[in-house]
């Protein structure tokens, strides 16, 4: 029988996952290495789910131990399973297997196969524990080491520079909004006194008494610099632009990134500090406008993108863009729903295209075509998944987005509204221009000879379609909303009623976006390269994404680079001329240079060459290889720690 206090197995069986595939899978596991990682996954599973349906049912679990004592202060850490958590909890579990059982197909033969599973199992590890945390340091610590796991698996084929600076340029670019993260952190504990995530809701929930002698000038500025957090992890605007670079990753760590962990973290940041939001309603403004300016943004990037994955990219900053703006509009249960949804059928397109590229061997659009006869499962699920993104009736994307749709429409937002359904219309349009071209008409490039992909690849894309249809119910009017009844018992948020207006607007913009890609990329595809040119600086603007890269390396990066090299140089130069002196002629000058070179400058380097053999020699001596020997220098070890305790008492 599953218990609640097992929720720390969870992402304990990840983390065991990937200690095993570091220390023993190159040399002993070597193809087994993806079967311990899904081994570990499926065990989390087992573990989670359970108590996540007993979380459905109405019960919420917590528990904390305290980790480090320092003076009078205690750091606690424990878990925390609440109706939040357990959404993120079951989809991370779920989404995740599938995954890493698609990546070993995907992945068989390549030479780093251990190593990859190894970082996927931290990389699991680390979400599994930011989900169950219950206060930021443990969550922060998870968010850290899911920056690190990013940037080992979008830079996997080092040995492509575009791969190498893509993972450097995530790690960079997510660090930013790490900072901020960090900042708003500290800031909220000098307000609050506290990071607990159930003393902060009591705080900022409770009676006005409570409350009186809180800054909320400062409670402004955490809840601010927490969302920095989340423009940086979920790829928000202005920090956009590392996401569409990861797509040098393998296929499998583009549907993790984007679908099951690290994107998805951003969200449930903002859902997990709600309440601070919530508090301070002068922040919710700023929320919304970046979420809907990101959504809008990316949707318009997307319609004339070429590269499977770099178009599913734009996608996915586009969907979380309207995460944003529902959270943003204090739609949680909205918000919450399209990050569950979204998930499934995102996952779906990324191991679909992957299918593709593994039957193809190649990326862009204008390559394909015809592609249904050869790979029929993969097109058939890729379709499911896109007709659900672009929010056709009855598949769960319908149901998630038309919450977020009435969400504005209900608060009042027109502005929002409108801009989201054009959104949902751009959405539509560049989902179906992507499946015309790539499944339907004739094929393009003679040299692709495509093919299907093995079972072990095409039945976790089956399992996420299923997903994809069914997984909307639950939020939908058939069952009276109870997902966001359900998330309501955690924090209270407004409650609209449906409205056939906004499911009408929502569904003609669906359509509509498929339709009008029929009629271009499957009647006439040259009209496309004439409405380019009646177009062309919308589409020039589209095309190079609105050049935010060439910005940021003109008026940031170049101009931190000149400062660096002329700061280098200012230190050289001062410590030339310090040695120099003014008069560069002078002998005696030259011979305290040298004298400084050979005696001091080599002197140093010798001595700590001479040091380290010197230390090598002893220490070596402890390294046998006998096991035997280890346990006793444990056991002593231990001994004199006890004793020093001892004589502390």
């Amino acid at each position: 029988m599953v218990t609640a206090d097992w929720i720390y197995l969870v992402p304990l069986f990840p983390l065991m996952a990937f200690v095993a595939n570091l220390l023993w899978g190159a040399r002993f596991l070597k193809n087994k290495a993806a079967w311990v990682s899904i081994a570990a996954s499926v065990a989390a599973c087992a573990v989670a789910l359970p108590i996540c349906v007993k979380v459905f049912g109405g019960a919420r679990f917590s528990n904390e131990f305290v980790w480090l004592t320092i003076g009078s202060g205690t750091l606690r850490f424990g878990y925390l399973v609440d109706p939040l958590s357990a959404s993120l909890l079951s989809m991370v579990t779920i989404v995740g297997t599938l995954i890493q059982i698609y990546a070993a197909g995907y992945m068989a033969g390549d030479p780093r196969f251990s190593r990859f599973f190894a970082y996927v199992s931290l990389f699991m590890f680390a979400m599994l524990t930011l989900t169950i945390a219950n206060n930021f340091i443990l969550f922060f610590m998870a968010w850290e080491i899911m920056g690190l796991c990013s940037y080992l698996l979008i830079g996997f084929y080092f040995e492509k520079t575009s791969a190498a600076k893509a993972g450097f340029k995530a790690f960079l670019t997510t660090r930013v909004g790490d900072v901020g993260f960090l900042i708003g952190m500290l800031t909220l504990f000098v307000t609050l006194g506290t990071l607990d995530f159930s003393e902060i809701n009591s705080l900022l929930t409770g009676t006005s008494q409570a409350r009186l002698g809180m800054n909320t000038g400062l409670l402004a500025m955490s809840a601010l610099c927490i969302f920095c957090g989340t423009i940086g992890k979920s790829a928000q605007f202005p920090l956009h632009v590392w996401l569409p670079d990861a797509m040098e990753g393998p296929t499998p760590v583009s549907a993790l990134i984007h679908a099951a962990t690290m994107v998805a973290a951003g969200v449930f940041l903002i859902a997990r500090s709600f309440v601070i939001f919530m508090a301070v309603p002068g922040t919710m403004p700023v929320v919304t406008t970046i979420g809907c300016v990101t959504a809008f943004m990316a949707a318009f990037i997307a319609l004339t993108q070429t590269d499977i994955k770099r178009i599913l990219a734009y996608s996915t900053i586009s969907q979380l863009g309207y995460m944003v703006t529902a959270l943003g509009m204090q739609g949680l249960g909205a918000g919450t729903f399209h990050l569950i949804t979204h998930a499934f059928f995102k996952a779906l397109l990324f191991l679909a295209a992957g299918s593709v590229i593994h039957g193809t061997h190649v990326q862009d659009i204008r390559q394909m075509g015809g592609l249904f006869k050869k790979m029929p499962h993969t097109a058939l699920t890729f379709i499911i998944a896109s007709l659900a993104l672009a929010g056709v009736p009855p598949l769960s994307g319908f149901w998630s987005k038309d919450e977020i749709l009435l969400t504005a429409f209900a608060s009042g937002h027109s502005l929002v509204f409108w801009t989201l359904l054009l959104t949902a219309f751009m959405t539509a349009f560049y989902m179906f221009r992507l499946v015309f071209m790539t499944f339907f008409g004739k094929a393009r490039d003679p040299k692709v000879h495509a093919h299907e992909s093995p079972a072990l690849m095409t039945l976790p894309l089956w399992a996420l379609a299923v997903g994809a249809i069914l997984l909307g119910i639950p939020g939908s009017p058939m069952t009276h909303h109870w997902f966001q009844r359900f998330l309501a018992h955690a924090i209270h948020h407004p409650e609209y009623h449906p409205s056939t207006f906004v499911m009408t607007c929502s569904v003609v913009a669906a359509i509509s976006g498929i339709a009008l890609a029929g009629i271009i990329y499957l009647k006439n595809i040259h009209r496309a390269e004439a409405i380019a040119k009646t177009f062309r600086p919308l589409y020039q603007l589209s095309f190079n994404k609105f050049y935010f890269d060439e910005i940021y390396s003109r008026y940031i990066i170049r101009p931190f680079n000149a400062v660096g090299a002329i700061f280098f140089k200012f230190d050289v130069s001062i410590i030339d001329g310090a040695v120099n002196g003014a008069g560069t002629g002078s002998l005696w000058i030259g011979a305290v240079k040298n004298w400084i070179d050979q005696h001091i400058v080599d002197g140093l380097v010798n001595f700590m060459g001479t040091f380290t053999r010197l230390l090598n020699s002893i220490v070596k001596r402890l390294q046998t290889g006998f096991v035997q020997n280890y346990l006793l220098i444990a056991f002593l070890s231990f001994l004199v720690f006890i004793i020093w305790e001892l004589k502390l008492i």
